[in-house]
């Protein structure tokens, strides 16, 4: 565990202290950032800590003593420093609805990935295997919303910043040597996407598995459904779940029920959906051309003769490819890249960027 010297206090709870803490940063390169929130009862994570450190050392930000964080829009801005995260997303969707868009960025993980570390390192893995420092574990569970935060918590919160800027500096010299430089920077500009951060809820849907085979009424109404449930998630702030579970909406789509008392024989159908949300279903079902009774669902066709040992001659030579580059094969493809490859999607257009530049002539030629 390294010594910590923070910039003052340990914890920034007022107006006064951050603003110093903004003056102290200004012309600073680049800072770390780390955040800790609660989602189990919202559909927007609550921030409960934000985790800062510079060269000056590591810092907490307490967002609820705050209040907001209006006043850090301009340093999360293009005009503030690199902020450098692990495995960012996440604190990119907390932090931006309070803070706006977030950019430049530098994400360790997708750094290391391409350095030759596994794809998801996680953060203490790689302090391990750059510095050698084993991180405590005693509070990766903690309630982060409550207060008073022990001193305890407080250290442990700041480790997870402590290294960020070390360990940015060393995985940018490894990438330099090997000259990979600009796959990093393509990396880092289609992370910048605001769009990443949001979920439209039309297109909800696609986070179902498994519905490929379905007929076009099924996933016409399985479309409304999961719109109608993210709308209503997100005016209420409850998880898509304590709206409706999965399993009920696939239930839904695949039976068709009806009518209210066919609703609710739906198994596992809460009785209040049905009684308070009822006729809105039946309406978003009634609405969408499905025969009575539906069709019997399409029988999951097998792969054409030839096609898996298409996909793992691709795999193979991925791997091959992967391992001349001392990279982790997940890092360049996806199983499911290859199967689109397979079935004659252009593996340019697949890959994209630098991938598609390495890649697709080999992937070609096999084809």
């Amino acid at each position: 565990m390294l010594s910590h010297t923070p910039l003052s206090s340990p914890l920034i709870a007022t107006r006064p202290a951050l603003e110093d803490l903004l003056s102290r940063l200004a012309g600073e390169p680049a800072v770390g950032l780390d955040t800790e929130f609660l989602r189990e009862r919202t559909y927007r994570a609550e921030l409960c800590l934000l985790q800062l450190t510079s060269p000056q050392g590591p810092i907490c930000i307490d967002p609820l003593a705050l209040g907001e964080l209006n006043l850090m829009r301009e340093f999360f801005s293009a005009k503030g420093p690199i902020k450098v995260f692990h495995s960012g997303r996440q604190d990119l969707e907390v932090l931006a609805p309070l803070v706006g868009q977030i950019t430049p960025l530098f994400d360790t993980q997708i750094a290391a990935g391409l350095a030759g570390f596994p794809a998801q390192v996680g953060y203490a893995e790689l302090v391990r295997r750059l510095f050698e420092r084993d991180l405590p574990k005693a509070h990766t569970r903690t309630d982060w919303s409550q207060r008073p935060l022990s001193p305890e918590q407080i250290e442990y919160a700041l480790d997870d910043v402590a290294y960020l800027l070390p360990m940015r500096e060393r995985l940018l010299a490894d990438l330099e040597r090997l000259g990979r430089l600009p796959w990093l920077a393509e990396e880092f500009l289609a992370m910048q996407d605001p769009a990443l951060l949001t979920v439209d809820p039309e297109r909800a849907w696609l986070r179902f598995k498994g519905v490929q085979a379905w007929d076009t009424g099924r996933l016409e109404l399985l479309q409304g459904l999961a719109a109608w449930r993210e709308r209503r998630a997100i005016e209420r702030n409850r998880p898509r779940g304590w709206i409706l579970d999965d399993a009920v909406l696939r239930d839904i789509a695949l039976s068709v029920p009806r009518d209210s008392v066919q609703l609710a024989q739906v198994v596992q159908m809460p009785e209040g959906v049905v009684r308070h949300s009822g006729e809105e279903l039946l309406a978003l079902i009634n609405a969408v051309k499905i025969s009575n009774p539906p069709p019997p669902l399409p029988r999951r066709e097998k792969p054409e003769p030839g096609f898996n040992a298409l996909v793992r001659r691709l795999s193979d030579d991925v791997q091959l490819v992967a391992k001349e580059l001392q990279l982790v094969a997940e890092v360049l493809t996806t199983r499911r890249d290859l199967e689109a490859i397979a079935r004659g999607q252009s593996p340019t257009l697949v890959l994209g960027g630098w991938r598609g530049e390495l890649l697709s002539a080999r992937l070609l030629n096999l084809i």
